[in-house]
């Protein structure tokens, strides 16, 4: 049979409310009786029971993380972000990935909820207006991580997507001065659609003509950059490429050197993301820094003052991005 509170409280000789007062660190209780407690509570092995505690106090001190790609490097330092603030406030996280399945999002959403999570940090693709109903009826605070709703109605931690792919396209005309091509992720993930049209007010505003045979939309996997890159190099040879995500980035240079060309010499590659990926790729990649841990990092921390009923200044929080330059551009 399990130990339960009953058992440690007769062991001890004291009651189970002072038991309850010791698990849970409630600082009105004399050293000594503390330790009794404690003592009884190791050589019994007793172990909380969590579901029950949640019960009495309406908090399981469990926390919900959906993400789309357990395997992807960009949402892995994302998560490690989110654990490491959550421990550091005593949270415990439920992990799930969803694959990017809009029905598997919103089962994910729901079967957290049925586990009594205290708030989720939701990472994902779209928002659409059946998640943002599921969330806004959730009645625990949900805050997204590098993930947009078009409209800003949940609290989000992301960075200015549309000005880093400005950024970056205007980095590309000045050393080409040639249209740069633009592989990206699908368009329905808002993030996407941001960089597309940071990548078209670059064009734009550097007068530049923009030839949509140039323009492709893949799935956003290292397959989608060979898939992508083949498409583009099956028209002509663009002087420069801009990614939207640095694992597509990668597919894309090995598409070009599969076909005898050089990265940078005669096609230069740009990512977005700054993951590991890109150090180990040869060459180097040049990439937008996005910074993943502190995206996941400050997500968690929104989320607990949410939790806690701290105030709150600013419910979607933009994160500085910069360039930085490695050896797949000149």
């Amino acid at each position: 049979m399990s130990i339960t509170i009953y058992d440690v409280a007769r062991e001890a000789n004291v009651s189970m409310a002072t038991v309850s007062r010791v698990v849970n660190g409630n600082p009105n209780v004399k050293p000594t009786t503390r330790q009794k407690v404690l003592d009884t509570i190791e050589r019994l092995g007793y172990r909380p029971n969590a579901v029950a505690r949640g019960l009495a106090s309406k908090k399981t001190t469990t926390v919900g993380a959906i993400i789309p790609d357990i395997s992807s490097t960009f949402y892995s330092e994302l998560t490690r972000g989110i654990e490491d603030i959550a421990t550091m406030y005593k949270y415990n996280i439920i992990l799930s990935n969803s694959d990017q399945n809009k029905e598997k999002e919103l089962h994910l959403i729901n079967t957290m909820l049925e586990k009594q999570v205290d708030g989720i940090v939701y990472m994902g693709g779209e928002v659409s207006e059946e998640h943002i109903q599921q969330f806004k009826t959730a009645r625990v605070p949900v805050v997204l991580a590098a993930t947009h709703d078009v409209n800003d109605e949940l609290p989000s931690v992301n960075i200015n997507y549309e000005e880093a792919a400005y950024e970056a396209t205007t980095h590309l005309l000045e050393t080409t001065n040639a249209q740069p091509a633009f592989i990206s992720g699908a368009s329905d993930v808002q993030s996407n659609d941001l960089k597309y049209r940071g990548y078209v007010r670059a064009l734009e505003d550097a007068k530049v003509e923009i030839d949509r045979s140039l323009i492709v939309e893949e799935e956003s996997s290292y397959n989608g950059g060979m898939d992508g890159v083949e498409q583009i190099l099956n028209q002509g040879k663009p002087s420069s490429i801009f990614v939207t995500t640095d694992e597509m980035a990668v597919g894309v240079i090995h598409g070009i050197q599969d076909r005898g060309l050089s990265v940078p010499g005669d096609i230069e590659v740009f990512g977005f993301n700054n993951t590991r990926i890109a150090m180990m790729v040869r060459p180097t990649l040049t990439t937008i820094v996005q910074p993943m841990y502190d995206i996941g990092a400050v997500a968690m921390r929104l989320l607990t003052k949410y939790m806690n009923k701290e105030e709150v200044e600013d419910n979607n929080v933009i994160l500085p991005h910069r360039i930085i330059e490695r050896d797949s551009t000149k």
